[in-house]
């Protein structure tokens, strides 16, 4: 009985790492951010929280400046807007680097709760931009309290 030799491979861990960047894509598949960065957009992060009396929205918005910020509401959806120009140039002996990171993007959130518009506060810093918007008397009162039998 003869036994077929077959040649020894060392372990192909490009193999393994593209296995692996397939599993995690087809997982985060339905991400927005994912998405855009395919179709060569850019979508900032967005945080939506609920206080007692609040609804607050961060978003992340590195290398902004605010003028370049537009904030609406319609209808009950809070659309965030803009445009990224950013430039960065180093230069020092032996090489010039330029880095440019250009685009606009749009985000909605439909908000779950009725809020006051003209109490609305939205500040940037480090570039987080953080919108509080004040919920309706209306909205606070909803509250259904649920008995657990």
């Amino acid at each position: 009985m003869a036994q077929e030799l077959v040649p020894w491979k060392p372990f192909e861990f490009d193999r393994l790492r593209k296995e692996m960047d397939q599993l995690w894509d087809s997982f985060f598949e339905g991400r927005p951010g994912k998405r855009a960065k395919e179709e060569g957009r850019w979508l900032p992060s967005l945080d939506v929280a609920e206080t007692k009396g609040d609804l607050v929205v961060k978003a992340e918005l590195p290398g902004m400046d605010p003028k370049d910020i537009d904030i609406s509401l319609n209808e009950g959806v809070l659309t965030i807007r803009g445009e990224k120009k950013q430039e960065k140039e180093e230069k020092e002996e032996g090489y010039h680097l330029i880095e440019r990171s250009y685009g606009s993007f749009v985000r909605s959130v439909r908000l779950p709760k009725d809020v006051q518009s003209n109490k609305i506060e939205a500040s940037f810093k480090n570039g987080v931009l953080k919108v509080i918007l004040p919920k309706s008397e209306e909205a606070k009162k909803k509250e259904v309290k649920i008995k657990v039998e």
